[in-house]
């Protein structure tokens, strides 16, 4: 299990607020289409060749999607699909896809979130749980930080009784590079309220999402 205190991700949240506001007052697309176009050059390429004179702009807005995380909010997000609803039983999203990027080498990490919760008064439109799982996967991460991203943001919102997330993936850092490990993958959980405190609940959800992991 990864525990991260709410206090501590506020401030790396803080922190990427800041990041992201300096950096847009600093850095433009032309300075980042340089940046990718001196890259090419110190891998010994040409980027005046046919096959890479647009790479440049390419991979910039490619970046820019798969790191457009930090331009959302969850107030925005949500959009007021939150109701107030009379239910006391568990929910369960599970086999959300994942895509997500490294953030020590940016190199995908590609995996599938379970998440649940158990409503205390007020519910979620589904769709908006996996649109919390997108909105923070967009972001350089690492998946422990992913994790427990998610689980406080839906404990933030609805105040439910209790949340539970559980992170699969592999990791192309792992796969393309280093150790060179393909079909090993990661899991992180992130468990909040009941699913902390009561033991039965928490087995009856880690036994909905039991099944056979692959990535291949």
């Amino acid at each position: 299990m990864t525990l991260s205190t709410s206090r501590e991700l506020a401030r790396a949240e803080e922190l990427e607020k800041s990041l992201a506001a300096t950096t847009e007052s600093r850095v433009t697309d032309e300075d980042m289409r340089q940046a990718v176009r001196t890259l090419l050059i110190g891998l010994g390429e040409d980027p005046d060749r046919e096959g890479l004179v647009g790479t440049p702009n390419r991979v910039v807005k490619a970046l820019q999607h798969l790191t457009s995380g930090y331009n959302q909010s969850l107030e925005k997000l949500l959009n007021k699909a939150i109701f107030h609803e009379d239910s006391n039983e568990m929910v369960l999203v599970r086999d959300i896809d994942l895509f997500s990027s490294c953030e020590h080498h940016i190199l995908p990490i590609i995996g599938r979130a379970h998440v649940a919760y158990i409503p205390n008064g007020k519910v979620i439109g589904l769709s908006k749980i996996a649109r919390i799982c997108e909105m923070y996967a967009r972001r350089l991460q690492v998946q422990e930080r992913l994790t427990s991203q998610i689980a406080d943001a839906l404990q933030e919102v609805l105040q439910p009784q209790g949340v539970a997330v559980v992170v699969e993936a592999t990791h192309m850092c792992m796969v393309m590079r280093g150790v060179q490990k393909p079909g090993s993958w990661t899991t992180t959980t992130a468990m909040r309220g009941e699913f902390t405190t009561n033991q039965d609940i928490r087995n009856e959800y880690m036994g909905m999402i039991r099944h056979q992991a692959s990535f291949h």
